[in-house]
C-alpha cells in the first residue's frame, strides 16, 4: 500500500495568526511537522490557503498545494487535497498530520499504517492511556472508549466510562482509560465519502468532527502510541514546546 501525508496549515488562527510560520529552535513550525512526518511517508504535502506558508514549504524544498480558504475542519482541506493529487498521484491511504504538531514521531505514524494491514479498516486514529487526573478530567482532552477489536466505540470530553461507586481520584486504579490524538488515517475513497456528510448530532454536542463518522457508521481503528501528543494552539503553547525542546537538550 502507498501511504501519503497531507498537512493542513491556514494562516488565519484565531488564537495564533500565522501559527505555521511561527519560528522554533531556528525552524517554522510547519517546518518541523513536514520533516518528522516525512520519515515514515512515501510522499508528504502541505495543505494550505495562504502563499506566505507555500512559499515557507518551497523555501525549504517541501511539496505544498494550494486549497480553498473556507474549509470547517482539516479533514476537509485534506479531502480537496486528496482530490487534486489523485490527478496525477497513485496512492491508497491519506495521513492526516495537524500543522501544529511539531513533534509528530515516525512511530506514531507506523502505528497508524499498521491499522491497515487489516482489509477492513476504514479509518485509523491513536489513542494514549492516560496515567494523570488531570488529564482524565480535561474536558480540552477527548476521551475514547475502544472495544476488543480496536475500534472506537464513542469519544467524549467527558470522562467515560463513569467509574460508578469510586471516587473520582481513584478512577485510574479502576479502569484503563485513553486519550484520543487527533492524527487519523483515511483509505482515499472514504476520506471523500466522511466529508460529503452532513454535521452529525453528536458531533454538534461535543464539537468532535469524528462522532459524524461513527454515527454513519464508519469504522474508526485505533492503534496505541506511548508518546504525548505535543500541540501548538496559542503563544503561549510556543513557549512551553521551546521549554520542552530546551529540556531535551539539557
Amino acid at each position: 500500500m502507498k501511504f501519503i501525508g497531507i498537512i493542513p496549515a491556514r494562516y488565519a488562527s484565531t488564537r495564533f495568526p500565522g501559527k505555521p510560520l511561527a519560528i522554533l529552535s531556528g525552524k517554522p513550525i510547519i517546518q518541523h511537522v513536514y520533516e518528522n512526518a516525512a520519515k515514515g511517508l512515501d510522499a508528504v504535502w502541505v495543505a494550505t490557503d495562504n502563499s506566505r506558508i507555500a512559499q515557507a514549504v518551497t523555501n525549504f524544498g517541501g511539496r505544498f498545494i494550494m486549497t480553498r480558504e473556507d474549509h470547517q475542519s482539516g479533514t476537509d482541506r485534506c479531502a480537496e487535497a486528496a482530490k487534486l493529487l489523485s490527478a496525477k498521484h497513485n496512492f491508497d491511504v491519506v495521513i492526516n498530520i495537524q500543522g501544529d504538531e511539531p513533534f509528530v514521531r515516525s512511530e506514531q505514524i507506523e502505528a497508524l499504517k499498521s491499522c491497515f494491514a487489516d482489509a477492513q479498516t476504514e479509518i485509523a486514529t491513536l489513542v494514549k492511556v492516560i496515567d494523570s487526573v488531570e488529564v482524565l478530567f480535561n474536558p480540552n482532552r477527548p476521551k475514547v472508549v475502544v472495544g476488543r477489536n480496536q475500534h472506537a466505540l464513542l469519544f467524549s470530553r467527558e470522562t467515560i466510562p463513569h467509574i460508578r461507586g469510586a471516587a473520582k481520584e481513584q478512577w485510574l486504579n479502576q479502569h484503563e482509560f485513553y486519550s484520543h490524538l487527533g492524527m487519523y488515517a483515511y483509505r482515499k475513497d472514504i476520506l471523500q465519502q466522511i466529508t460529503q456528510l452532513p454535521p452529525s448530532k453528536l458531533e454538534m454536542a461535543e464539537s468532535l468532527e469524528q462522532l459524524r463518522w461513527l454515527e454513519n457508521g464508519f469504522g474508526i481503528k485505533v492503534a496505541q502510541t506511548r508518546f504525548e501528543s505535543i500541540g501548538i494552539d496559542t503563544p503561549e503553547d510556543l513557549e512551553a514546546a521551546r521549554r520542552f525542546l530546551d529540556d531535551q537538550d539539557g
